[in-house]
């Protein structure tokens, strides 16, 4: 027999929102959150664009109120690295940093993905004081301000689109002299007056750290050497996620970019295992989104565990409760 019904690796709006209504089902639910938990939220500042909040909140904060919410509905909260998960035969099991091994009768992943930073320092230093790696959390804020975007592929084309709707002006920093997005992406980007190119070029440092907000970077010419400063309020970085899928390799299927490939809602090529949020999303990734595929996920678990055909699939108790 299983130690859990259900278990879920993760503690970002995803994992929690499938703790809660998986809680709620009275399936007495064990979320694992790593060292660093909370997900990409508790990286930012305000949060503006998380329904009921009109004043905003502090994207902390909110990962708090979270995590509270799940544990007044009974949901047990366990600190701690998942080294090795067995997925091979049911009861899963899942082997623990500290040589614990718990298994499960269903399993939802939601590991979440992490954005791609430039390694220098000041980039983390400066994350939620005028850095950022989500135009959509964050372009609101930098209304009437120049700002860089980070990267040449169609990300960071459609973020510097987006960002031109705010700023005054967009400068796109590339390492090449051409850019890797589609056609339509660059030719979008290229027309647009108010998005300027930096070839060949990459951030060497961001201003100001001892301020504690961006004031500017110092940009280095990969062909000469030459650093110059570019005075500015914001940067956008936009070189790509990495989902946290390591753990699942060769046991879940995954598509080209390691991404958790799902299908009729949350469900995985295993029967039993779901995965919700970053982790399977590439396209979205916002904090309601994954929010809201972490209620699917609980919702599919649950009819498994029910025993439910796909076919057969009614209204949850979970989602009526």
């Amino acid at each position: 027999m299983a130690d859990r019904k259900v278990v879920i690796i993760g503690s970002g709006p995803a994992g929690l929102t499938a703790a809660l209504y998986t809680a709620r089902a009275n399936l007495s639910p064990l979320l694992i959150e790593g060292l660093d938990a909370g997900g990409q939220l508790m990286l930012t500042t305000m949060v503006d664009n998380w329904p009921g909040y009109r004043d905003g909140i502090m994207g902390p904060d909110l990962m708090t109120e979270m995590r509270a919410q799940t544990e007044r509905f009974g949901t047990e909260i366990l600190t701690g690295n998942v080294m090795s998960v067995d997925l091979s035969r049911r009861p899963f099991t899942l082997a623990m940093g500290d040589g614990r091994k718990i298994t499960a009768e269903s399993l939802i992943i939601a590991t979440g993905a992490s954005a791609r930073w430039l390694d220098i320092g000041s980039d983390r230093k400066l994350s939620g004081h005028g850095v950022s790696t989500c135009a959509t959390c964050d372009g609101y804020f930098f209304r009437g301000k120049p700002i860089a975007v980070v990267g040449g592929g169609d990300s960071a084309m459609e973020e510097a689109v987006y960002l031109s709707r705010f700023a005054s002006k967009v400068t796109v920093i590339h390492r090449r002299d051409t850019l890797r997005a589609s056609k339509i992406m660059q030719d979008k980007a290229l027309a647009n007056p108010k998005i300027d190119f930096i070839w060949d070029s990459e951030i060497a440092d961001i201003n100001d750290v001892q301020k504690g907000e961006v004031t500017g970077i110092v940009v280095r010419n990969l062909k000469t050497g030459q650093l110059r400063d570019v005075a500015l309020d914001g940067v956008f970085i936009a070189i790509g996620h990495t989902p946290n899928t390591s753990l699942f390799k060769g046991q879940v299927g995954l598509d080209t970019n390691g991404y958790i490939v799902t299908h009729d809602g949350t469900r995985t090529n295993i029967p039993g295992v779901f995965a919700a949020g970053d982790v399977q999303d590439h396209i979205y990734r916002q904090a309601v989104t994954a929010a809201g595929s972490g209620c699917m996920a609980a919702i599919d678990a649950e009819r498994y565990l029910e025993g439910i055909p796909d076919e057969m699939h009614q209204p949850s108790t979970a989602a009526q409760l």
